[in-house]
């Protein structure tokens, strides 16, 4: 059976409050880095699927909560 790569790239939907992203903002400057803002933080899922027309759901069910979090499915 032949699988393809995907990526699922996951994000904070805008105006969803991001402690990670607020952390990387602050910690930035304090490391010598000047002019870097709105940080968000996300997280990136690569996997191999036979089946790609199940991805969708799969990112509704567990890779992403549809609640708080958006996401992009790329093939690579």
């Amino acid at each position: 059976m032949s699988t393809h790569r995907f990526a699922v790239n996951v994000t904070p939907k805008p105006g969803i409050l991001d402690p990670q992203g607020v952390a990387v903002e602050r910690a930035l400057p304090a490391l010598g880095f000047e002019g870097a803002s709105d940080v968000h933080v996300g997280r990136l899922v690569e996997l191999d699927v036979a089946d790609a027309s199940q991805l969708d759901e799969m990112c509704r069910r567990l890779l992403a909560n549809p609640l708080v979090e958006d996401y992009e499915i790329q093939y690579l």
